[in-house]
């Protein structure tokens, strides 16, 4: 079954989740309930609240109507029926003033006895397309996304064609559950959150040795492909942002403040206008371009506390950000550069990659002839990439059209992560020019660009993709060294200095304990490697080496052992 066929069906299962709450709680008042990635949902305002126990039975109501669920009918109605229909239902009140507000029509969808208010996207034949479905939990949710709005009662689901595919999913959520970085992250030590800091994640020190890890790899390879790294100021004055579009488009979701003297500033949430100040800061020639200025600042974005998700919703993060000015003929080129990047750094993790472009929005900055050209730009580079794509149309940033990187996890699951945007319209508003070849004055053009994504919700998908057993090069303590006794511990301080002056994250477990709960502790914190010391190795100036695996590499001499690790580590393995 196709995404669209899927979708729909998963929609037509949140009808039938509504029509099964309002057979239950019939005082109830629905609101929404659309197809989400690997679901649905529908929103409802109880008058008594239920709790997680009452999903069976409406699940045990929902598969009884399915049996008389044929097909959808629909029709058109007038703006006085619809009201006086729903007159009882203010959400559904409030979607009908935007419907009409937006010159559209308003259609009632049938199936069985439940009718609701809808713009269509439904199975064919639901109770013979609608093969396993489950609810799974239970959440607050504010109508509309809007704190100031009432808190309603989220209803999360799952549908699909088979009882055998809907088996399959519901082993990779518990499988998921295993892997939840919200809970592996503070039991491995790698970060925490605190009250007083909501959405902006502490990095504790073994966190902070993947963070830079990262950052380091990244900065290495894009010195090598010509990059050069630039800072840029945490807060500007909000005319940066009135230049760039942003103020338009984005102020609300910025914090920004007033200084003493009545100006007013905001904490960047992008480093797009900042990038364009440098390019404008002196003059330029067509020998300067490509032009590949990057950055792993610091951003703030206002989220919503009710969209914050561990590091995956975060409101402080760093992006492996990069903005390349370059002429209209070298887009091409440029783009296959960054896809070469793209490719190396998601093989690396063993992690399958796709892309998709958006298109323009509906509220976009420019011309919509500049944008068609963008756009017939990028499709040209995917079919030249030999990648899958997908197109989703409207998708692209208010400035240009863009392409996402959709990387899969060790799990099957999906994840938007990198991002690639043309962008003809920041370089114009703040008039960046070039000399060309022929001497006259010509516009860049810039990309965007982004390979990771946020390093915060970059790091959070590898805890649940390896598990938290992170490869060594990664790996935040590599080597863990296990003393039998204590008689044993010098040699294993000394060791774990030699294998830290070699570039090697070891460190020696002294505590005065038995082996078997060194060894256990050493699992739970999933080190790659484990080097156990007695009298023997001692003797010998070796390391009885063990992998996470379990695997036994025997008695190991230091140096070997230190060589061994250099070369793997060196390799990315």
């Amino acid at each position: 079954m196709d995404h669209e066929h899927l979708q729909n069906l998963r929609h037509s299962t949140a009808h039938l989740l509504a029509a099964a709450v309002l057979q239950l709680y019939p005082e109830t008042k629905h609101t929404i309930g659309p197809a989400i990635e690997n679901g649905f949902y529908y929103d409802f305002d109880f008058k008594e609240p239920i709790a997680e126990a009452n999903l069976t039975t409406i699940e045990q109501t929902m598969n009884a109507l399915l049996k008389t669920w044929k097909e959808f009918s629909h029709r058109e109605v007038s703006e006085e029926e619809a009201k006086e229909y729903y007159k009882e239902n203010p959400y559904k009140l409030e979607l009908i003033n935007e419907i009409i507000k937006k010159g559209e029509k308003i259609t009632f969808y049938k199936v069985g006895e439940f009718e609701d208010l809808c713009r269509g996207g439904h199975s064919k034949n639901p109770r013979e397309d609608i093969g396993a479905f489950k609810l799974l939990s239970l959440a607050g949710a504010y109508w509309r996304g809007d704190e100031k709005n009432k808190m309603l009662t989220r209803i999360y689901g799952t549908a699909f064609p088979s009882k055998e595919e809907l088996k399959q999913h519901l082993e990779m959520l518990e499988e998921a559950k295993k892997r939840d970085h919200k809970k592996l992250g503070p039991q491995l030590d790698l970060f925490m959150f605190h009250e007083t800091a909501p959405g902006m994640p502490y990095w504790l020190p073994k966190g902070v040795k993947i963070y830079n890890t990262l950052v380091d790899f990244w900065r290495t390879e894009h010195e090598n492909r010509g990059y050069q790294e630039i800072i840029s100021p945490l807060t500007n004055k909000k005319e940066l942002y009135m230049t760039s579009g942003h103020y338009d488009h984005y102020w609300e979701d910025m914090y920004h403040f007033e200084t003493k003297d009545g100006e007013e500033y905001a904490l960047k949430a992008m480093n797009c206008p900042n990038a364009m100040i440098v390019f404008g800061s002196t003059t330029r020639s067509y020998r300067d371009l490509p032009l590949r200025l990057s950055d792993t600042d610091i951003l703030h974005r206002n989220e919503r506390s009710g969209t914050l998700n561990g590091l995956f919703r975060v409101r402080e993060f760093s992006q492996d950000d990069a903005h390349i000015f370059v002429t209209e003929d070298q887009i091409q080129s440029e783009y296959q550069n960054v896809l070469e990047i793209t490719e190396r750094f998601y093989s690396i993790f063993g992690m399958e990659y796709s892309f998709r472009l958006g298109t323009r929005p509906e509220s976009f900055m420019g011309d919509v002839q500049t944008w068609d050209k963008a756009e017939k730009e990028l499709k040209e580079i995917l079919e030249k990439s030999g990648k899958a794509y997908t197109i989703e149309e409207g998708d692209g940033a208010f400035y240009g059209p863009k392409i996402d990187i959709l990387m899969k996890d060790s799990l099957g699951r999906s994840w938007q992560m990198g991002t690639v945007q043309l962008d003809f319209q920041q370089p114009k508003n703040f008039n960046l020019k070039y000399s060309a070849s022929d001497g006259t004055e010509k516009m860049p053009i810039a990309i965007h660009r982004a390979v990771y994504g946020s390093f915060e919700r970059f790091i959070g998908i590898l805890i649940e993709h390896y598990a938290g057993a992170f490869p060594l090069w990664l790996a935040p303590v590599q080597v863990m060294l296990l003393p039998i006794a204590d008689r044993h511990n010098d040699y294993a301080q000394k060791t774990a200095e030699t294998l830290q002056k070699a570039g090697i994250r070891a460190t020696a477990d002294v505590r005065s304990e038995r082996l078997q709960a060194k060894i256990r502790d050493a699992t739970l914190q999933k080190a790659p490697f484990m080097g156990i010391i007695g009298d023997k190795e001692i003797a010998d100036g070796a390391v009885s080496v063990r992998k996470r695996s379990g695997e036994d590499m025997g008695s190991l001499k230091i140096a070997l052992f230190t060589h061994q690790l250099q070369e793997d580590i060196d390799k990315k393995k």
